[in-house]
């Protein structure tokens, strides 16, 4: 049996990032140990990252947003996390971006990270179409071909988004191209009636061409995506709960769940 219990996740806080408790929890109903760890810490060193089996980049509004969302936090990274995070990743380590998380990873490069262009900016999350922060449910259709680890057999969920820029988009065709050949365009926005990708609002929050609202890299460790996948651990944290539980038994756990223990066990398996 895997040893779930040995595996250790690093969730960072501070600084304007607000979705610490839920996240460790995920960890915590994944069967893992989680740490919260304020960001200064670890820019002094104070907690090493390779003590660690999954890091988490979590929601919120770092650094208030400054600039574009998650731009301070990606530059302070950059350049005085470099060798620590390159360490983390060469290692086999898992690193999981959501919404602000996932704003920061794409400037800092480690999205998409091509091969040989790790902290290279290829992508973005520009602001939503609608011209206003969205925070709603939204059907997410998994692509099942996909190396991500963290959606490894799901193929559809839903998910609350919460976001002001969410849009995704690419430097050029040939980024488009390499991600989806690649496989690394993970989760789409979908049509709840059909399951199908959409551009339309409101399934589609922010207008991203093709629907995507999430990716991961290459191997398939490192995810991120906009919707908040720890903000749905219980069946009754979904709006729709009273019509659902008319149509049979709730089921035990909420949807974003599933997304932790895949990187939970993934990392157990490798202890």
């Amino acid at each position: 049996m895997p040893r779930t219990a040995d595996v250790r996740g690093l969730v960072i806080t501070g600084f304007g990032m607000n979705c610490e408790e839920e996240t460790a929890h995920a960890l915590r109903m994944a069967g893992a140990k989680p740490d919260l760890v304020h960001f200064n810490d670890l820019l002094r060193g104070e907690a090493r990252l390779l003590d660690y089996h999954i890091l988490c980049f979590i929601g919120g509004f770092s650094f208030g947003d400054h600039i574009a969302a998650g731009t301070v936090f990606a530059n302070k990274v950059k350049y005085r996390l470099r060798g620590p995070i390159l360490e983390f990743v060469d290692a086999g380590r898992l690193v999981i971006g959501i919404c602000n998380g996932f704003q920061a990873l794409a400037k800092l490069g480690l999205l998409p990270g091509f091969e040989g262009e790790r902290f290279e900016r290829r992508v973005t999350l520009a602001p939503n179409d609608c011209g206003t922060f969205r925070n709603a449910w939204i059907t997410l259709a998994a692509n099942e071909k996909s190396p991500c680890v963290f959606t490894r057999g799901i193929r559809r969920l839903d998910l609350p988004i919460r976001h002001g820029e969410g849009k995704f988009l690419v430097e050029d065709h040939t980024v488009d191209a390499a991600l989806e050949a690649g496989g690394q365009k993970v989760l789409f926005y979908a049509d709840p009636r059909t399951g199908r990708p959409t551009e339309i609002f409101p399934h589609n929050p922010n207008g991203s061409p093709g629907g995507v609202a999430g990716i991961c890299d290459p191997t398939g460790r490192i995810f991120g995506l906009m919707p908040h996948p720890e903000a749905f651990l219980s069946p009754w944290n979904h709006p729709d709960w009273p019509r659902r539980r008319l149509q049979g038994p709730l089921p035990a756990e909420g949807d974003g769940v599933q997304v932790f223990r895949n990187a939970v066990e993934f990392a157990a398996e490798r202890l």
